[in-house]
């Protein structure tokens, strides 16, 4: 059965930063995963383009709206050549043709379904979530996700009425229908539908927003909530509404619809988008996977917080293989990770220079030594590999997955130094067909988690090639 992955899309007020790989690299590491496996696979990853956010960035660093979101969606667009990422579709929501016109046939679907209706509302909103909150949802009267102090704001809004659903979302996550991973996300979500749904607003003056966005059918005051916007990407970028196959392929009969999203974004995809579906009529998501934040020195890698770290450039210093791995080798799966170089250069060195590249060049050695390079294959170590990668995959342990792999290549290493095949032992070809076997697993199963990592390891083992497959970092 297809399966469709996404990442959320991210505001371009600012240059990309590690957070936003952590998310890319997870959904790429899936894509692959199930190509691998044979299976049709659909990765989309794009930017939010239509935030006020976004407006006044571009208002600050005196450049044309239009201009400054163009220039920085394609700086995350240019992430997929150094992170190595292999998506299908990119979709930037201001330009992008398919999303304007999904986006307005969504609306008038919740608009037939009666969902709408127009009010004055007075409330705190944080430009920085592009979200009002409640008072009692603040942390010390400031937004628990930026520490900053909301702005009281005064204006009329069309409302979703999101309490219509309260039922049939709960309904869709209690009985699994749509999963939240890990289940401490599953049971925040419950909590908070549990608690009641309050209607929300979906729409801004456009006069706020500066004209930019998307205009509410038949109410030119008004542009879309930006969240509203955002998340029917997912759908528009197949060409919701149009007739194009690719939203039959890939979401209505697609055999898994997973998002990969941030624990800040949580309530829009488990239950605003719910809603949204659900009024419009149209499949729901399987799956909402939730990572937690990158830190540095305990603080959540921001623009704002001038602690950004830029990919771009660590893949300039260390590798795309270094950078992947520790993104998906020390990223817990519950709770905040830090990240400091020498994190990434103690696991890369640890992992991939000492472990998984040691072995394939002492087995190559070995067999060039010995055996002028071959015998026949003997699965015995890592034959399990493959289906353990499969299990960590399923539940979305990207740490469990490449665990696995440094077990196996620690199980092969264990076998080097009990047998010794150097010493000329009566079943020389059965410890360097056994090695050769766990290698060659190792570089396919690696291909999903280090693409370019991968190909360095089978020439080595087909060609010959000589050399460290990693280097060792200082």
């Amino acid at each position: 059965m297809p399966f469709y992955v996404t990442t959320a899309i991210p505001y371009v007020n600012a240059a990309p930063h590690l957070g936003h790989a952590l998310e890319l690299v997870q959904a790429d590491v899936l894509a692959r995963h199930r190509r691998l496996r044979g299976q049709q696979v659909r990765f989309l990853t794009g930017t939010d383009d239509n935030a006020v956010k976004n407006v006044r960035a571009a208002r600050a660093a005196g450049v044309p709206v239009e201009e400054f979101v163009k220039t920085n969606a394609a700086r995350f667009a240019a992430l997929r050549e150094p992170l190595a990422l292999s998506f299908d579709d990119f979709i930037a929501t201001s330009a992008d043709r398919r999303h304007a016109y999904g986006v307005r046939r969504l609306w008038r679907e919740c608009a037939a379904a009666g969902d709408f209706y127009r009010r004055t509302y007075r409330g705190l909103y944080c430009g920085g979530c592009e979200q009002f909150y409640q008072p009692d949802e603040l942390a010390g009267a400031v937004c628990p996700e930026h520490g900053t102090e909301p702005e009281a704001i005064e204006e009329e809004n069309w409302f979703f009425r999101l309490g219509r659903y309260q039922g049939a979302i709960l309904r869709e996550l209690e009985s699994g229908r749509v999963r939240v991973l890990p289940e401490a996300r599953r049971n925040e979500v419950l909590a908070f539908v549990r608690g009641g749904l309050a209607d929300f607003s979906v729409s801004r003056p456009a006069a706020r927003a500066g004209g930019w966005g998307i205009g509410v059918p038949g109410d030119p005051e008004q542009v879309v909530y930006v969240w509203w916007d955002a998340l029917a990407n997912y759908v528009t970028a197949l060409g919701y509404g149009t007739g194009d196959e690719a939203y039959r392929t890939w979401w209505t009969d697609a055999g898994e619809r997973v998002h990969l999203i941030g624990k800040g974004i949580v309530r829009f995809h488990a239950v605003y988008w719910l809603a949204l579906l659900l009024s419009a009529g149209q499949p729901l998501p399987t799956t909402i996977v939730v990572h937690d934040y990158l830190t540095v020195d305990g603080a959540k890698i921001a623009k704002s917080a001038g602690n950004a770290v830029d990919p771009a450039a660590l893949v300039d210093r260390y590798g795309s293989d270094a950078l992947r791995w520790w993104l998906l080798a020390e990223v817990a799966p519950v709770g905040d990770t830090d990240f400091t170089a020498e994190r990434l250069i103690r696991r890369a060195n640890q992992d991939l220079a000492h472990g998984i590249g040691n072995l394939v060049h002492r087995t190559a050695s070995l067999l060039r030594r010995y055996r002028e390079g071959g015998v026949p294959e003997v699965p015995q170590v890592g034959i399990d590999l493959p289906s353990q990668i499969d299990r960590a995959l399923d539940r979305y342990d990207f740490r469990a997955a490449t665990r696995a792999v440094t077990a196996t290549v620690a199980e092969a290493n264990r076998l080097i130094e009990t047998r010794r095949p150097w010493e000329g032992s009566a079943d020389v070809d059965s410890v360097l067909g056994t090695l050769l076997h766990t290698c060659r697993v190792l570089a396919t199963e690696l291909e999903p988690f280090l693409p370019h990592g991968a190909k360095r390891l089978r020439r080595q083992l087909d060609d010959g090639e000589q050399g460290p497959a990693f280097p060792r970092w200082e």
